[in-house]
């Protein structure tokens, strides 16, 4: 399962957690301006906007789990299954492979406002990419520094939401994540106060108690309402360095050991990878799951007028600074 994030400091933000029991080869990828994205119902895309994001390259097509183009426009789409409805071909809407739907996006759009104008004619079909690849059943977190929204395709239709939290996890439809953090209004970062009865005096016999009750198990649900807290409470300063830290705490939060989610087959579902990209400045800054030294990508190091994707496989073996060596 995943966990996505927009975070907004001195610049914006936009990161994710990709949660599976195994990796298909993730690569730190650039798509150029001239690279031709080619899509299986729409016509050719030959000029675009330039991105940066963690992908499966097959056939030479990045398949984007996360993404952020050179205006800003950040996109990742997070497991929604079970949930997940995509359409039968219709003639008068725009009819984008699930799997395209980060490049339609993110190659055409500056900002949420234009993102939303585009996503008021799309179809989302679930054509698959090759034989050998399931359809993924997704549904997706679109942001700018101005705002956030949830995109999803469900059997009643396609849904857009106002993101106010800025957080999307998985399962149920993000309409009721939202409406679940009702139930604990009641949290804070500060310290509690007793209200459970009068005559009756308790104390205060710890630090962090204004946050009892926030879920700690790994369910998309009790991710959601953490990593909303956390996000929501956390306070940063504005450097770059200060900002890519907490950025990184925050998901931090959310985190999936080896061994703590136990799937049918024996397998275990841990934090492949989480992300962090500036998209004022075009960084893309990811850690692994047995490399916790922060990798960063800068994709205007790379010639953005260029003709071929830009790859860059995920270090995946931990890295250590010895101090005295």
């Amino acid at each position: 399962m995943c966990t996505a994030a927009a975070y907004k400091t001195e610049d914006f933000y936009f990161g994710r957690t990709l949660d599976y029991e195994f990796s298909y080869g993730d690569e730190v990828t650039v798509t150029p301006r001239n690279y031709p994205l080619h899509f299986r119902e729409k016509e050719d895309i030959g000029q675009h906007y330039a991105m940066i994001g963690m992908a499966y390259v097959a056939e030479d097509y990045p398949l984007y789990y996360d993404a952020v183009n050179e205006k800003g426009l950040a996109m990742a789409g997070l497991n929604f299954v079970g949930n997940a409805v995509y359409g039968a071909y219709m003639p008068d809407r725009d009819n984008v492979a699930q799997f395209e739907l980060i490049p339609w996006i993110l190659t055409q759009c500056a900002t949420v406002k234009e993102a939303r104008a585009l996503l008021g004619k799309i179809n989302i079909r679930d054509t698959r990419f090759a034989a050998d690849l399931p359809v993924a059943q997704l549904h997706w977190m679109i942001a700018d520094r101005e705002e956030t929204i949830t995109l999803e395709a469900v059997a009643d239709g396609v849904k857009i939401y106002d993101n106010p939290v800025g957080v999307l996890t998985n399962n149920p439809p993000f309409d009721e994540q939202l409406f679940a953090l009702n139930n604990y209004m009641h949290l804070s970062a500060k310290p509690p106060v007793d209200t459970f009865a009068p005559g009756l005096k308790l104390r205060q016999y710890s630090r962090g108690m204004g946050a009892l009750g926030l879920p700690g198990d790994l369910s998309s649900q009790s991710r959601f309402v953490r990593a909303a807290f956390t996000k929501m409470n956390a306070v940063c300063g504005g450097g770059e360095m200060e900002s890519v830290s907490q950025f990184f705490h925050i998901l931090g939060a959310v985190d999936q050991q080896r061994g703590c989610c136990v799937l049918d087959d024996g397998k275990y579902e841990i934090t492949l990878y989480t992300s962090c990209c500036n998209t004022d400045r075009g960084i893309y800054y990811y850690t692994t799951y047995d490399n916790h030294q922060i990798t960063a990508v800068d994709m205007h190091r790379e010639n953005l007028d260029g003709e071929k994707l830009v790859r860059y496989p995920a270090i995946k073996e931990e890295q250590i600074f010895v101090q005295n060596a």
